[in-house]
């Protein structure tokens, strides 16, 4: 991957987490379903506050100033909870996978990915409507600092980003060719139309998923293959004659 094509990752946290040579394969945040209950719990209180502070008598005005202060706690929680979510970050490199959290207190959860034996992750029903997964990591029989990521966005495509790390294979999403290349490339011949049997080659070389495309065959290509094959089939037929003979 070229540094033009890695994750965003800003220039402060790279230099505190990220290791010189190391290459950045994910960096995200988690997803936004994280503090969507304080930002709604502060909207919920200002409508109670502006609902209560229209109905409610002049004699009543202490509750609703208890009210308003209580709103103001909750917006406070929310921007606080907010400001967390944008400084955590989890980050997955060519080495490890990190989980960095916390503002005042920092903490930070590593796993190196020779350690992983294994990662799945599931999608709730609530997570497959909004876009969320959680990655559960598995290691050989070791406890690990990070061991699950929850509220992960985007979870297919970061799963395949993360396997293909772990497990040293080159994911097809980074080569140019597609599945539709391969479906064309394995179609039947009597799927596709003549002028067409040889386009679009995909051809996959030794190794996990290394697909590249090769030059299409011409008609002038075929038709010297027709020749060469009736040349070779006229010879073995004139051998065979010739042996017939040589026996009579």
């Amino acid at each position: 991957m070229d540094a033009s094509q890695e994750p965003h990752l800003p220039p402060s946290v790279r230099r505190r987490y990220v290791l010189d040579g190391e290459q950045l394969v994910v960096a995200i945040h988690q997803h936004p379903v994280v503090v969507a209950e304080p930002v709604l719990t502060a909207v919920a209180i200002l409508v109670l506050v502006i609902v209560v502070d229209t109905h409610v008598s002049a004699g009543l005005g202490g509750v609703v100033n208890v009210l308003w202060w209580v709103w103001f706690a909750a917006v406070v929680r929310a921007v606080w909870m907010v400001f967390e979510w944008r400084q955590q970050w989890v980050v997955a490199t060519n080495k490890r996978l990190m989980l960095t959290y916390g503002f005042i207190v920092r903490k930070v959860a590593m796993m190196p990915l020779s350690k992983v034996t294994d990662m799945s992750y599931h999608r709730s029903i609530a997570g497959r409507i909004f876009g969320w997964g959680t990655f559960v990591m598995e290691s050989a029989g070791q406890q690990q600092a990070l061991s699950e990521i929850r509220f992960v966005p985007n979870p297919d495509h970061n799963y395949r980003a993360l396997c293909a790390e772990i497990f040293a294979v080159e994911d097809r999403e980074r080569v140019t060719a597609v599945d539709e290349d391969v479906d064309e490339a394995h179609a039947w011949p009597d799927e596709r139309d003549e002028d067409d049997l040889y386009r679009d080659v995909v051809q996959v070389e030794p190794g996990p998923m290394r697909m590249q495309r090769v030059a299409p065959a011409t008609r002038r290509d075929r038709d010297r293959w027709d020749e060469d094959w009736q040349q070779d089939h006229d010879a073995e037929r004139a051998r065979a004659r010739a042996a017939g003979r040589d026996a009579g």
